[in-house]
Parts: C-alpha cells; sequence; structure tokens
C-alpha cells in the first residue's frame, strides 16, 4: 500500500503498517524471517503494544476494536473464574494456585500485546474487523 495512504496516523502506526505490508500477517515465513532482522526495539515496538499489555480491553475499545475487546474480556473473566476455582480447590495458601494463577493473567496481558498491532492493522489497512481475538498471534 502506498506510504501517504498511512500519512494519517502516527509515525509509529506508519511503520507497523508498512512492515505489515511489506512482509505480511505474523506467523508466516516471510514476516518470521524479515522480524528476526529488526533491532531489538523495532521487534517490541512491530511485534507487540505495551498499551495493549497494560490497559487490554480498555486500549482494544479505544482502538475501535471492539469485538476482539469483548472476546478478549471474555477470556480475562475466564481467567479470573480459573483462578478464583484453583483458590477455592486448592486454598489461598497452595503455591501452585497462586502460580498458575498469576501465569494465566499474564498469558491473557501477553495476548493483548501480542495481537493489539496486527488487529488495528487488518482493521485500519485491509477492512477486517473480525471477532477472532487471536488472528496474528504469532505461535
Amino acid at each position: 500500500m502506498d506510504a501517504q495512504v498511512y500519512s494519517k496516523y502516527p509515525v509509529k502506526w506508519q511503520e507497523r503498517f508498512a512492515f505489515l505490508d511489506a512482509h505480511g500477517a505474523p506467523g508466516t515465513s516471510t514476516y518470521k524471517e524479515a522480524f528476526k532482522a529488526l533491532p531489538f526495539m523495532q521487534r517490541i515496538k512491530i511485534g507487540s503494544s505495551i498499551l495493549a499489555f497494560l490497559f487490554g480491553p480498555i486500549y482494544f475499545f479505544i482502538l475501535g476494536l471492539w469485538r476482539k475487546a469483548l472476546v478478549g474480556l471474555a477470556l480475562t473473566v475466564a481467567s479470573f473464574v480459573i483462578a478464583f476455582i484453583l483458590y477455592a480447590v486448592l486454598g489461598p495458601e497452595n503455591r501452585s494456585a497462586d502460580f498458575i494463577s498469576r501465569m494465566l493473567g499474564l498469558a491473557v496481558t501477553l495476548i493483548y500485546a501480542g495481537t493489539a498491532n496486527y488487529a488495528y492493522y487488518l482493521k485500519e489497512v485491509k477492512g477486517q474487523d473480525s471477532w477472532n481475538f487471536f488472528e496474528g498471534l504469532r505461535m
């Protein structure tokens, strides 16, 4: 896509959109090769979103990704329910329950961070706004 199309976006989004246009979706071999060639800080900027990590569904709503925000919110609630059940069954003093619940929370926030940029790219550049929260997650 032409760089002028991106001019209405901040520079960080222009760089992300240009990279995704040139190398395709996360998870493809061309994306992976180009991503590995980037300097560390550039990989952080293109591959994840710190704001999505910190604010999760709120950030998705702000970007206009309300469908993915609702699915992500449901995933967040489900992880809280699982953690609550673990604490109820194993007891709050159990270290395993604590560890598992913390890892569930971390996993959900990392999924927010890892999918936000590509989800916004799909919405703004490709015109796609699906309910698939995991779309673009690099595995």
